[in-house]
């Protein structure tokens, strides 16, 4: 069995990633997914990952700064220091990196100047590297108990995702083919945050505590700055609200049962 966290983050996130081109299947095949079950499906990809962010990111980070020794208040402001410094980490790399989300025209530096297909592309890396990471973390820092649980929530909420991007891409005039393509390829970025992430909890473990709250905040801007908005946007708020309660309850029981 492998033990290297490196690895096992590396390959977790890798795992995670490739459900991406799974969810896109139905595009290949020529299915046909309407928007009130898409959104009702990003809204489940939003529970899981606010589930995740608590219960398999935060909640460690607060028992990790706690077996430091510090203070009751310490742990607490560590992990909300941490929190929002992956939250500003995101908006950074949203603000600075031309993009463009489904519903908008280009956003960043020089966006308008790109071909639109690398817009995606960049949006959905923005996306996807805070997973990737978020993975590689839970394997660095607890070894399999640590990082099964994100590495399946994680993968679960992405087989919606890369139906979104699919479907968004189908209906921007590409090709059944291209879209599935596209759409598998943006989830290969996360293995790449992946071993980042367990690198850094492997360097030091005094970094833990800092990695698994920024991992989550950078999780909770992706879910409130993209994907709730995104399931809101077409008026199916109720599928969608179905969706994330039922992908919260699922990423809680896979966590208390697998971690």
């Amino acid at each position: 069995m492998i033990d290297n966290p490196l690895m096992l983050g590396f390959l977790g996130a890798l795992a995670a990633g490739l459900m991406t081109g799974v969810g896109a299947l139905p595009v290949l095949l020529g299915r046909t997914i309407g928007s009130a079950t898409r959104d009702l499906a990003l809204g489940f990809a939003a529970g899981v990952m606010i589930a995740a962010s608590f219960f398999s990111l935060i909640i460690p980070a607060l028992d990790a700064a706690g077996s430091e020794g510090a203070s009751k208040a310490g742990p607490a402001a560590i992990v909300c220091v941490s929190i929002l410094l992956g939250m500003g980490a995101v908006a950074l790399l949203n603000e600075k990196l031309p993009h463009e989300h489904f519903d908008s025209g280009p956003e960043g530096p020089g966006g308008a100047s790109l071909r639109r297909i690398w817009l995606f592309v960049f949006a959905i890396t923005i996306h996807n590297v805070p997973e990737g990471m978020a993975v590689g973390v839970g394997f660095g820092a607890d070894g399999v108990s640590g990082g099964l649980p994100l590495a399946i929530g994680i993968g679960l909420q992405n087989a919606p995702e890369g139906l979104a991007v699919a479907v968004s891409l189908l209906g921007e005039g590409y090709s059944r083919l291209r879209a599935f393509v596209i759409a598998a390829l943006t989830g290969l970025v996360e293995p790449l945050g992946g071993l980042f992430g367990a690198g850094i909890v492997s360097i030091s473990e005094p970094l833990l505590p800092w990695a698994l709250a920024f991992a989550a905040g950078a999780m909770l801007y992706v879910i409130s700055h993209e994907i709730i908005p995104e399931t809101h946007r077409r008026g199916h708020q109720n599928r969608a609200t179905a969706g994330l309660a039922v992908g919260l309850v699922v990423m809680l029981f896979l966590d208390v049962w697998l971690g």
